[in-house]
């Protein structure tokens, strides 16, 4: 398995850089560690670039903290539309602060 080659690919597919993924598809390679949708990655690595819990972060976003702990923990899945707001938000967070003041 070429792990750069997949690496790059899930990565220009997302349209960012990945952290840890590389790792993960080692772990996987080797039947180790934890399985991460690329919905996951993006969720965490979101809210943690913005520095908020998942109580903040789904308030911001208008969603139930048990809905964004399900997407994080992989129990259900974002819509289409949640994703696109994440990417939207994880390219421009200053966006995050507008939402918050037009709720």
């Amino acid at each position: 398995m070429d792990i750069e080659k997949i690496a790059q690919a899930i990565e220009a597919d997302a349209g960012m850089p990945l952290d840890d993924l590389r790792q993960g598809l080692v772990e996987m390679q080797n039947g180790i560690g934890l399985v991460h949708t690329p919905e996951q990655i993006l969720i965490r690595q979101v809210r943690t670039k913005l520095k908020l819990s998942q109580q903040r972060f789904s308030n911001a976003i208008n969603t139930p903290a048990a809905t964004l702990r399900d997407w994080e923990q992989g129990r259900s899945k974002p819509s289409g539309a949640a994703i696109c707001l994440l990417k939207i938000i994880d390219k421009y967070p200053n966006l995050l602060s507008e939402l918050e003041i037009a709720q």
